[in-house]
């Protein structure tokens, strides 16, 4: 039945979100409808096609629309809340699901995997060095993938082998998986814990609740709709990494273009830059990577889009569509040399342009430049980066392939601590991968994958306990998250 409240009552039946959505307390009754008993209201249905209806006015000066007050359903409830299905979401949804945590992953592309699958990355950096989950994806990605995939140990993989191996370890443990659902919200209660997230999808509106979330967006999407202090780029203008489109090529015999092919060594991409600036292509990377993935396909990197913020959709798509013309051009470009490169074609390119750089959210400890040149070591450690420091040229001017100038305290290996896994801001809520508490400079080591899955699966594992033990991230060390694993 619909129910009727008085404004008075009604502003308290209402909590007002971090993000300005407003979050009804009758979430756990998805057909309850707040209105005019006269006015017939239709609730979600997946079958029938009907959808919750948004009410609103528009302002007088036509800038804002005043959105009514609905009440959203729950969709689900769970122990643990994975935000974000790359990578780091999925070494923190197969760890919470591991340690006996019921989980929800919550993934806005069509695949699991992240830049991995949607962005065709093909390539899994600072990887070697590491055990748990990360061990194990390498290991089935080289047992199902070619002989390249066995001779790389799995670091050079195919994106829909990584897809069918993802979605089978999370079906297999037990998470919950919704693709094509984005987070557009979050919720807190009265006493600063992460409660809910809010989402849209072609379901609609819908709200999921937890004990623990874990953001694992990339870009610190759930972190900043929470209210989370958050540092973007570097210098007042936030520069940020270039962005940059990958594709899948085939046309060429390997044997044919073997100098030219990243595994055969580091120089393969100077002698393929070169070969480009010899008959007249200019990259926008000028460092060019070609690698074999199996039989006649290969992937290829050869471009970057400056000054493109994460959090700007028009930006995107215009980077977007400038990505992908560049890259029909350049192997279009390769074609017109004709010989071993006659036949080259483009297979596709990537549904999700790589993204380096977003929001690097504050957490209970800051991971610095000065870590990096002392080669850090940390009692709470979930892991050790290895991955020098590597920040792509942040325009067009000069190099185009990195910027040395950060490089110069130097870097050792160092630790990855627990605390920079831990919101500083908000209870309830850890992060993974490059969202994680860092400067400008660590996060140019750390954010490649290899480091990305470890955190995750540490970050994954303290949400799962924390919810055991019915406690806060914040409260646990990691040696004491540790042992109750195990």
């Amino acid at each position: 039945m619909p129910i009727h409240l008085t404004s008075q009552s009604r502003r308290k039946f209402l909590k007002r979100t971090a993000g300005g959505l407003l979050l009804s307390s009758t979430l756990a009754s998805p057909d309850t409808v707040l209105g005019d008993e006269n006015k017939q209201t239709r609730t979600p249905n997946p079958v029938s096609g009907d959808v919750l209806r948004t009410q609103g006015e528009l302002t007088a000066n036509g800038q804002q629309i005043l959105e009514a007050e609905r009440a959203i359903p729950v969709a689900g409830t769970t122990n643990v809340l994975v935000c974000g299905g790359g990578p780091a979401g999925m070494g923190a949804a197969l760890a919470a699901a591991r340690a006996g945590a019921s989980v929800q992953l919550l993934e806005v592309a069509g695949c699991l995997g992240g830049v991995w699958t949607a962005g065709l990355l093909t390539k899994i950096l600072d990887a070697g060095n590491k055990s748990g989950i990360m061990a194990e994806l390498l290991k089935k990605f080289a047992e199902r993938g070619s002989s390249i995939a066995r001779d790389t140990s799995g670091t050079v993989y195919d994106p829909e082998v990584a897809k069918l191996v993802l979605e089978e370890l999370c079906v297999e443990a037990g998470v919950k998986i919704r693709l094509h659902t984005r987070l557009v919200g979050a919720v807190l209660n009265q006493d600063n814990r992460l409660i809910a997230v809010i989402t849209e999808s072609k379901s609609g509106r819908e709200a999921w609740l937890a004990d623990q979330f874990v953001d694992c967006s990339g870009d610190g999407d759930l972190g900043a709709h929470a209210g989370c202090r958050f540092d973007v780029g570097v210098g007042a203008d936030c520069s940020c990494q270039p962005m940059s489109m990958l594709a899948l090529l085939t046309g060429v015999d390997p044997d044919e273009i073997r100098p030219y092919i990243r595994e055969t060594g580091s120089e393969a991409k100077r002698r393929l830059l070169k070969l480009m600036e010899g008959h007249g292509i200019t990259p926008s990377y000028r460092a060019p990577t070609l690698r074999h993935l199996h039989s006649g396909i290969y992937s290829l990197m050869t471009n970057h889009e400056y000054g493109v913020s994460a959090f700007d959709a028009d930006a995107i798509t215009q980077a977007t569509i400038d990505a992908r013309k560049e890259v029909h051009a350049i192997v279009n470009g390769l074609r017109q040399l004709g010989g071993a490169w006659k036949e080259l074609s483009v297979v596709a390119t990537a549904e999700q342009i790589g993204v380096r750089e977003g929001r690097r959210i504050r957490g209970r400890y800051q991971i610095t430049a000065e870590d990096l040149a002392n080669g850090l070591r940390h009692d709470e450690a979930v892991c050790r980066a290895t991955f020098p420091i590597d920040v792509h040229a942040l325009d067009e001017s000069g190099n185009k392939e990195i910027s040395r100038q950060f490089k110069i305290n130097g870097k050792q290996p160092y630790d990855i601590p627990y605390p920079a896994l831990v919101a500083a801001d908000v209870d309830g809520l850890l992060l993974a991968g490059r969202c994680i508490s860092g400067d400008f400079v660590a996060h140019s080591s750390y954010r490649v994958t290899g480091n990305s899955v470890p955190m995750g699966e540490a970050a994954g594992l303290g949400a799962a306990v924390a919810a055991k033990k019915g406690v806060l991230p914040h409260e646990l060390k990691w040696q004491e998250i540790k042992s109750f694993a195990s």
